[in-house]
């Protein structure tokens, strides 16, 4: 297909893809998959080898949020029927991560449920930070806490945080479908109080909300205006008790145009 030559000529060069472009791979039939995908691996082949970096996920705090993600099974009205509990202590989140670490993980993502970090909880998270470096060295440690505060990401950087990790999810223009407890802005400043703060943006994406091709260009787009170092794909995977529970929109076909 001459897109995709297009497509790979370019992402050699270190040139981005259109609009246009990348609405025609989200277009692209069943039969083309397969040369989208090889496509897709040249150019990620050429930049990153075969390379994959480990991350292994530490759940700090679980439930009781006060915000209506839809898509979550921790959000305000939830009947999902998920844990429960308060902050974890440094001593128990380090145990929990030299699990991850010693079967290869190379940086553990610290998740907290709730709308953002009050300063003690920052206060938590450093000593947790502290505990995890003390005892492995080398690890990079991301923390992924909800919308800062003014000041908040600066503590966690020299508290040894590598990375922040505060998804988009999805476009702009749909955003207030999917909550309505804070702002597609709000998410955005949190990307940019972590970015200049010196820590390195996680920054991505959730596919399979209803959401059109056009909405998943423009927060891909979006992302690309922010410019994290990381941006996660993910799909949703319906949860029982959430407002999504029944939105089974993806395929594997679909989910391998989106990547």
């Amino acid at each position: 297909m001459d897109l995709l030559n297009t497509l790979v000529d370019k992402g050699l060069r270190r040139e981005l893809p259109t609009r246009e472009e990348a609405l025609a791979v989200l277009a692209t039939s069943d039969d083309d998959l397969l040369d989208v995908v090889a496509a897709a691996g040249k150019v990620r082949r050429h930049w990153f080898g075969r390379r994959v970096k480990l991350n292994y996920l530490v759940n700090l705090k679980s439930g009781l949020c006060p915000e209506d993600c839809s898509y979550c099974s921790q959000r305000l009205g939830s009947k999902a029927d998920i844990l429960k509990y308060t902050w974890l202590k440094p001593d128990q989140a380090s145990q929990a991560a030299a699990a991850g670490l010693a079967g290869g993980a190379k940086r553990v993502c610290l998740v907290a449920s709730g709308r953002g970090p009050t300063d003690r909880d920052v206060d938590r998270v450093s000593e947790t930070i502290k505990a995890i470096k003390d005892q492995n060295e080398g690890v990079e440690v991301c923390a992924c806490l909800g919308l800062l505060s003014d000041g908040q990401a600066e503590r966690l950087r020299e508290a040894g945080a590598d990375a922040y990790n505060h998804n988009l999810n999805t476009s702009e223009a749909t955003y207030g479908d999917i909550t309505t407890t804070h702002t597609y802005a709000d998410r955005v400043d949190t990307v940019q109080k972590a970015h200049a703060a010196g820590l390195s943006a996680c920054s991505g994406l959730i596919a399979g909300m209803g959401e059109s091709d056009e909405d998943l260009v423009d927060v891909v787009l979006s992302l690309r205006a922010l410019d994290p170092d990381s941006v996660p794909v993910n799909f949703l995977i319906p949860m029982e008790g959430t407002p999504l529970a029944a939105e089974w929109h993806l395929t594997p076909q679909r989910c391998l145009r989106i990547l």
